[in-house]
């Protein structure tokens, strides 16, 4: 895989031979990954810059993109590429305008943190690509994606959105986990599944470990170690007999939620482990929630509507 040029908007770094980690400007992460025959991006970062001639500076090979979820921060180059691989349960999500608008995306791009350190001081909402339709195709838990010589198997992990997939890279021993479980696992927001579902994901998610040694993430240079796998179903049990500390908090929408654990700055629960989870107290049980349907019916750029 070949190095990029300098760009004001992405920021590159070799995670093996033929896997590049490309850091965005809100600290969100994607990954392209080659194979013999073609490659792939997992996910699409926020949409500032161009990624997909970023990309293109780095393989000669076809591109594919798939997926992680449906949020604003991991779709951006939809919008480009015209056609992504996604579970149809994040589609709504996609395409609502909480996460499709410029404005939003924009507002992301520029907010401030400790994983944001590669923002161009002069991003300006005409550096967001604008939403347009975007074919999207199905992919689902089990399914499978062969590069040449690499394989990706799509493992199903609902939780942080009911469409979450993360995808697990046998030859390689790495799990590229998304969004799906890490020291600050957002299910407080709409969109997200029960916790009672998570827990059920993470078992699912559990029957993998010997499979893998290492988890990249969504957000977050460094390796997660998979015990975080083993600490976040500690922290749902613990939420689920009301034995956790509650403690009050906002999601990034403005509502009122709760972490698992008392944290420290950078999220890390302040019980120890790895993983804490924000959640809503009325979206505990699967029984009680219904999958997500944005308030505003999604409408998809450019149609009539």
């Amino acid at each position: 895989m070949k190095s990029p040029a300098y760009s004001q908007f992405f920021e590159a770094v070799p995670v093996r031979d033929h896997i590049m980690q490309i850091l965005g400007q809100g600290g969100e992460l994607c990954y392209l990954i080659e194979g013999t025959e073609r490659a792939v991006l997992i996910d699409g970062l926020v949409g500032a810059g161009s990624l997909k001639n970023y990309v293109r500076e780095m393989t000669d090979l076809p591109v594919t993109l798939i997926l992680t979820h449906g949020h604003l921060d991991h779709t951006g180059a939809a919008w480009e590429y015209g056609s992504c691989y996604i579970h149809p349960d994040d589609i709504a999500l996609l395409y609502s305008p909480r996460h499709c608008s410029v404005k939003s995306r924009f507002e992301f791009a520029r907010m401030e943190g400790p994983l944001c350190t590669h923002q161009a001081d002069s991003l300006c909402e005409a550096d967001i690509i604008p939403p347009v339709p975007v074919m999207t195709y199905p992919l689902y838990d089990g399914d499978l994606i062969d590069l040449g010589g690499l394989t990706l198997e799509a493992v199903g992990v609902p939780g942080h959105t009911f469409g979450t997939l993360v995808f697990l890279d046998c030859r390689d021993r790495i799990l590229f986990s998304g969004d799906a479980c890490n020291i600050n696992t957002l299910l407080g927001m709409p969109g997200c599944a029960p916790i009672e579902t998570y827990l059920d994901s993470l078992h699912h998610l559990k029957t993998f470990e010997a499979e893998y040694d290492v988890m990249y993430g969504g957000h977050g240079r460094n390796t997660v170690d998979k015990s975080i796998v083993d600490d976040a179903i500690a922290m749902c049990e613990r939420i689920l007999a009301g034995t956790d500390d509650a403690e009050p908090a906002v999601s990034m929408d403005g509502t009122p939620v709760f972490y698992g654990s008392a944290h420290l700055p950078n999220y890390m629960p302040a019980c120890g482990g790895l993983a804490n989870i924000q959640y809503s107290k009325d979206n505990l049980l699967s029984s009680q929630t219904k999958k997500y349907m944005p308030e505003d019916t999604p409408v998809i750029p450019g149609s009539k509507k």
